[in-house]
């Protein structure tokens, strides 16, 4: 059998859904058949599906202490295993870091959803101060021994199921960043995914459209606190060969709902029409991709390194099928004019005055880029409404006191 690029799709989307070991079996089973499959196949492991949602019947255990002398200031947040680079899990643990600031005292419990290779207690704790923010925050690995909180976070999906059965705390409360159905096709991980709006928890969201959503939708109680960023990092940095065009393009071909190839169609046929344009890609490694025009593979980034390269680019092109990312109102922030898709997901921050908001069709995508790179007007008219939008949105501190003045509203117990 013969295999060609119409295959890498489907490929890549079976390898995220089902993992390396059921991927490998598939591939032993297409390529070799009958016998040799068959005696290779034995060698590998089965899937092991109760082992793979185990999280669903997980119950905590209390490490003793009474509910009835824990301060109204402390917090449990149940966070799935982290990874260096996830912007879910710095928006957490900024969260953690401020709240601090301001007297809460935090219990990060880390909960394995994904087959991670389990970190010790320290190890843990020196890698979370390292990669996202130096909190001081105690941490547990795993379910055993818990404390007791006035209010506990979930974090992901995964995270409602064990809080749900865990008791020593006062409130429980949902941090929602995205709408996690969409992150699957309809099917298990989505219902299961869904149910968790319904489970009676107090959502805390990223911006207005989420909680709206969830309150519609689900009848949840919910919060909204907004985006931020960090003004002393984000800000136009000095251009380089400002004679060269250059778009930036957000790509993280493992998240569909950031529109890759989307994004990659929408840029051929920009570089078809304006061959002297070259593009800058970051958020992942893309090398394994065919892209027959002028680019740059940045990969992933340090934060610090970031705000120059927004700065080096004339557009920047960034697609969002679930709720926005931080990344509109950093670049926004680096004087770099965005361009959307349009829907209510991304269009609570984002609107005609501060972004070109364009349909998600490759014709309609490449239209807005050209016609930006081509009049220096419109894009300097967006620019500045970029730049005004960025200065009413700059202190996190000022979103973690929404958050904290949200629980100090929470009634006195359930």
């Amino acid at each position: 059998m013969r295999y060609g690029t119409r295959h890498i799709r489907p490929a890549l989307n079976y390898l995220r859904q089902h993992g390396g070991v059921a991927f490998t079996r598939l591939l032993i089973r297409k390529l070799f058949h009958g016998v040799v499959a068959s005696a290779i196949g034995q060698v590998l492991p089965k899937t092991d599906l109760l082992a793979v949602y185990h999280f669903l019947n997980a119950t905590p255990s209390s490490n003793g202490k009474s509910l009835k002398e824990c301060d109204s200031k402390t917090i449990n947040w149940f966070v799935p295993m982290y990874g260096r680079g996830s912007g879910g899990h710095l928006n957490i643990f900024r969260f953690v870091f401020l709240l601090e600031k301001l007297g809460y005292k935090s219990h990060i419990i880390l909960i394995d959803v994904a087959g991670h290779c389990t970190p010790y207690r320290e190890q843990a704790k020196k890698e979370i101060r390292d990669w996202f923010f130096p909190i001081a925050a105690e941490i547990y690995v795993g379910l055993a021994r818990l404390p007791p909180a006035h209010v506990s976070f979930a974090t992901s999906w995964q995270t409602v199921y064990p809080l749900r059965k865990f008791n020593e705390t006062r409130h429980k409360c949902y941090f929602v960043q995205d709408f996690e159905p969409w992150f699957y096709s309809r099917g298990s991980d989505y219902a299961l995914a869904e149910e968790t709006y319904k489970f009676g928890f107090v959502g805390i969201t990223a911006g207005g459209w989420l909680a709206n959503k969830l309150e519609a939708e689900y009848g949840m109680t919910t919060y909204s606190v907004g985006f931020s960023y960090d003004a002393e990092l984000y800000r136009p940095r000095p251009r380089r060969a400002p004679n060269i065009r250059r778009i930036f393009f957000y790509a993280r071909p493992p998240t569909t709902r950031r529109g890759f190839e989307l994004g990659l169609l929408a840029l051929h046929k920009v570089t078809a029409k304006l061959p002297d344009v070259a593009v800058c890609f970051a958020g992942w490694d893309i090398s394994g991709y065919s892209i027959p025009f002028n680019h740059l593979d940045a990969g992933m980034l340090t934060l610090k390194d970031l705000p120059d390269l927004y700065s080096q680019c004339d557009v920047a092109l960034i697609l969002s099928f679930s709720n926005l990312s931080l990344l509109p109102l950093e670049i926004m922030a680096c004087g770099v004019p965005i361009i959307c898709n349009k829907g209510a997901n991304n269009e609570w921050l984002l609107n005609h005055n501060n972004a070109r908001l364009v349909d998600p069709t490759p014709e309609d995508i490449a239209n807005a880029i050209c016609d930006l790179l081509e009049n220096s007007d419109k894009r300097e008219v967006l620019i500045k409404e970029g730049l005004a939008t960025a200065a009413i949105n700059y202190k996190w501190e000022k979103e973690a006191g929404k958050l904290a003045a949200i629980l100090e509203s929470l009634p006195p117990s359930l």
